[in-house]
């Protein structure tokens, strides 16, 4: 329990997924009002994001909510996924790699039901890290202090000996709400330095403030 832990997000740190548009090509291509793909749509990417659908469900939903033949489906579901898996940061990812052994490693990700399977098949990370936590698995999303709380369990280590990185700053300033370092990603040489600042210090000595 006193091991020196750092716990990485997925989209935005370890996977770049800028905004591709292909909602609004497929809006132009259904002739449909600009924002009505997220409006038909948004309770089921809710449910997907924490596991209470099935992604046979999914498919259903997008077939008959947005009139869509199975092929237009499987066509529309890649293009979601093309953009959710983006490209890896392979700088990023690369340091990652090198840390194993030296400190206990984890993924904390807000994520969609079949992220999982995709991840691993494309960028391994079940092998870059010990333990990945999914809220499409747990059913619970960040900035929840719960799904912190499941991922310092996960890998049983204390929240204060946990370095969190993550791109979204309510996030960051729920995981320090739950007793975690943190840092907000916003490129790859300040997040390594942080990491290696932490790995320095070693675990969180009783009654010693922890750098935020």
């Amino acid at each position: 329990m006193s091991e020196t832990c750092v716990i990485l997000d997925i989209g935005g740190v370890l996977e770049i997924a800028p905004e591709t548009g292909w909602v609004q090509r497929w809006e132009v291509r259904l002739e449909l009002p600009l924002g009505t793909v997220q409006e038909r749509m948004r309770d089921v990417w809710r449910a997907g994001s924490v596991g209470s659908v099935s992604e046979r469900e999914v498919h259903e939903q997008v077939a008959a909510r947005l009139g869509l033949d199975a092929p237009q489906v499987e066509d529309f579901m890649a293009d979601l996924w093309a953009e959710y898996l983006g490209t890896p940061n392979e700088e990023l990812i690369g340091y990652v790699r090198g840390l194993r052994g030296s400190c206990r490693l984890g993924i904390l990700s807000n994520s969609f039901v079949g992220a999982r399977e995709r991840e691993t098949t494309l960028y391994h990370f079940d092998e870059l890290v010990e333990q990945i936590v999914y809220s499409h698995e747990i059913g619970i999303e960040k900035p929840d202090l719960r799904a912190f709380e499941a991922a310092c369990a996960s890998l049983n280590v204390r929240p204060g000996n946990c370095l969190f990185i993550d791109d979204v700053a309510d996030n960051v300033e729920a995981a320090r709400a739950a007793g975690m370092q943190t840092h907000l990603f916003e490129e790859n040489a300040r997040t390594i330095t942080r990491i290696a600042a932490h790995l320095d210090a070693g675990p969180l000595v009783p009654g010693r403030v922890p750098p935020g």
